[in-house]
């Protein structure tokens, strides 16, 4: 049966490709240390799951409006306006099956063959694969260890063509750990208002901000960007609800209009059970984030303690998310772990990285910055210890 071309052509997720690898090992009795996949390690909160419960015993397992309930727009309305001073009504909102589902609603409502959207990298794997089924084309701009991985508005403005459709914006950013500048982020909503260029703000890290960074939603900025804004997040990060899948976006109400029309026909409804769990998540009690956020900082630190021990890694200090990313190059060529491997690229390195000391990264080629990998510190202390151990004999056996 023949494949379609754009199929055919779509590189499977190298995050969970690598996680995948791991899972191979340890299914063959191998202590692996994984830091891979980009979910918290904790289990979703009680009162979270209390409520799909109580949820399904009244009866909420049907069909729902294929944008999502009501009551979960409102008060993802609510929450903009609390937190941020945005005003948002529901016809503004689709509730959607993850932010990764959301961010491919954006794209198919906007984008189409022939147009270009800018996207900075290092970039979250999923982001190109994209754009590109939409038939447009990615255009990535460098950016640098040095700024801190964030895009520079003149940078912006420079990629600006004709054809140019949307910037995709990470912020904190995955697979850096870099929280954008108020100063650079106000830079950036300037250019879009002057060039008059739609952004899809992906903020799903915007409860995961530590000491020294501010979080401002880039709908907040200048005067007129709310207008040209699709933020997209969800809770998946800071409630630990990956599995749940469900995201959503914050849009001007025709292209609002135009994702809840397309979701209609890709999914009918995200899951109806989810989504009163997500409603709980947002109107119940949040210590659970704030006590989430101490357990990350805390293995923050000691992550960026052990690597600034490791000759020749270098790396910006993550001020957001759960990631390390690092620079392993300086030591591509030289004898490597017990078997001496040497290796000239950052997914070789993965590879030998996983198969001597068995320690499972994400490799940089995968987000459009070769010469670095990713580490995930959303797993113990314990396990944090041993495997960054593993890594430094790796690299100097």
């Amino acid at each position: 049966m023949r494949l379609s071309t754009i199929v055919q052509s779509l590189k499977p997720s190298a995050t969970i490709a690598a996680a995948a690898k791991a899972k191979e090992l340890v299914a063959k009795g191998t202590k692996v240390y994984e830091f891979t996949l980009g979910e918290p390690d904790f289990t979703t909160p009680a009162h979270i799951c209390e409520a799909a419960k109580q949820a399904m015993d009244a009866g909420h397992t049907h069909y729902t409006a294929s944008g999502g309930i009501l009551d979960l727009k409102k008060a993802v309305c609510e929450l903009y306006q609390r937190d941020y001073g945005l005003d948002y009504q529901p016809n503004q909102v689709v509730i959607s099956n993850g932010a990764k589902h959301s961010i491919h609603n954006v794209l198919t409502a906007l984008c189409g063959p022939g147009d270009e959207v800018i996207i900075p990298t290092p970039y979250w794997v999923s982001y190109s694969a994209l754009v590109e089924l939409t038939g447009a084309t990615p255009v990535l701009v460098e950016t640098t260890l040095e700024s801190g991985f964030t895009l520079q508005p003149e940078q912006f403005e420079a990629a600006i063509t004709p054809r140019t459709r949307l910037l995709m914006l990470n912020n904190p950013c995955n697979p850096t750990g870099s929280a954008y500048p108020v100063s650079t982020l106000t830079g950036l909503a300037e250019v879009a208002v002057k060039r008059d260029i739609p952004v899809l703000s992906d903020e799903i890290y915007e409860k995961l901000v530590y000491e020294g960074a501010e979080f401002r939603s880039f709908a907040t900025l200048v005067p007129g960007v709310k207008d040209l804004t699709i933020i997209v997040s969800g809770v998946s990060k800071a409630y630990a609800m990956t599995g749940w899948r469900i995201g959503w976006t914050l849009a001007p109400a025709d292209v609002t209009k135009a994702m809840d029309k397309l979701q209609s026909q890709q999914t009918s409804n995200p899951c109806s059970v989810s989504q009163f769990a997500a409603l709980a998540a947002l109107n119940g009690p949040q210590e659970c984030v704030q006590e989430m956020l101490e357990k990350f900082k805390e293995r923050r630190q000691y992550v960026l303690g052990r690597l600034k021990e490791i000759p020749g890694i270098r790396f910006a200090d993550p001020t957001g998310a759960f990631y390390a990313f690092f620079d392993v190059s300086g030591y591509f060529g030289k004898p490597l772990g017990t078997s001496g491997t040497k290796v000239d690229n950052s997914s070789d390195f993965c590879t030998a990285l996983l198969e001597d000391a068995h320690v499972a990264l994400v490799t940089g080629d995968a987000f459009g910055a070769p010469g670095y990998v990713r580490l995930s510190f959303a797993t113990s202390l314990d396990v944090l210890e041993a495997g960054i151990d593993q890594i430094a004999k790796f690299l100097n056996p």
